[in-house]
């Protein structure tokens, strides 16, 4: 039986092709039909339909709330035979959002596996994602194939719930190191330095990192087509902001990244890649 996927999004598309790469079958979900053109894989006409014909699903969804209409809205994947089917959230969502997907799909006979990732489109094209996979002993096995292809780390969490958590708190250092980087490279320029030997001296020193490594280049040309979108960033960011509510838990780095996206989002930014952030530091400044 075919592996099934829904959502064809930046990433979602990323990590289709690479599976498709990888010799697996897949059917495919998507809103707009049109973004399936050109990828290899059958299109079914429902998240049910699909159910049917998949026993692991996939799911790349921008948020909770379309993570809960693919599953419980008509013709969504729940009103599809799911018993003993897996859906593999790869969505950065809501944590009470989580727990509830857990529920609502074990009520119909399935597993639900949170499997929020770390990296974007690049990491997805050459199978080099992180999955934060909040799934049973018992799932592991019939998912771990699917997560070879796509995957360079994988850790596991046994409690609901915890991976999400953990995707969300990544969030604010991916979001609030990316402002610093934006920060730097404004003061570099300001001071009279190439945008270009400013990255190379911050890349040589304590800007040496993962980041700087898969960003460097989109900086110096200032090519900001969206490998991870602002808006989804700010998205994941405000969740974040949610659990640190939760917790009584009153965080300054969050607030003040949180809030820098949102305004870049109103500078009619937020389509762009989350690295142009520094775009919008060097408006707010002469502003």
């Amino acid at each position: 039986m075919k592996a099934g996927f829904i959502g064809l999004g930046s990433l979602g598309k990323a990590m289709v092709k690479r599976l498709v790469a990888e010799g697996v079958e897949l059917v495919v979900w998507n809103r707009t039909a049109e973004k399936a053109i050109g990828l290899g894989v059958e299109f079914e006409e429902t998240p049910a339909m699909l159910a049917s014909r998949a026993d692991v699903i996939f799911l790349s969804l921008f948020d909770s709330e379309a993570v809960e209409a693919v599953l419980a809205d008509r013709d969504g994947l729940l009103e599809g035979p799911c018993q003993g089917k897996i859906v593999v959230d790869t969505t950065t969502n809501q944590v009470e959002a989580v727990l509830r997907f857990h529920g609502l799909v074990a009520a119909k006979g399935g597993v639900y596996v949170e499997a929020p990732v770390l990296g974007s489109v690049p990491q997805a094209e050459r199978g080099e994602l992180t999955f934060l996979l909040g799934v049973d002993a018992g799932a592991i096995g019939r998912v771990g194939s699917y997560l070879e292809n796509l995957a360079r780390t994988v850790f596991r969490f046994e409690e609901p719930g915890l991976a999400t958590k953990v995707k969300l708190i990544e969030s604010m250092v991916l979001g609030s190191f990316m402002v610093t980087l934006g920060e730097a490279l404004g003061l570099g320029e300001a001071v009279g330095m190439p945008r270009a030997r400013v990255l190379d001296i911050l890349a040589a020193g304590a800007g040496n990192s993962a980041l700087m490594t898969a960003k460097k280049r989109k900086l110096e040309k200032e090519d900001f087509s969206p490998e991870l979108a602002s808006t989804t960033l700010h998205k994941d960011l405000r969740y974040l902001e949610e659990l640190a509510a939760s917790l009584r838990w009153s965080s300054i780095q969050s607030r003040s990244t949180t809030d820098l996206f949102a305004r870049a989002i109103s500078g009619g930014e937020g389509g762009l890649d989350f690295s142009a952030i520094c775009k919008a530091i060097t408006r707010l400044r002469n502003d």
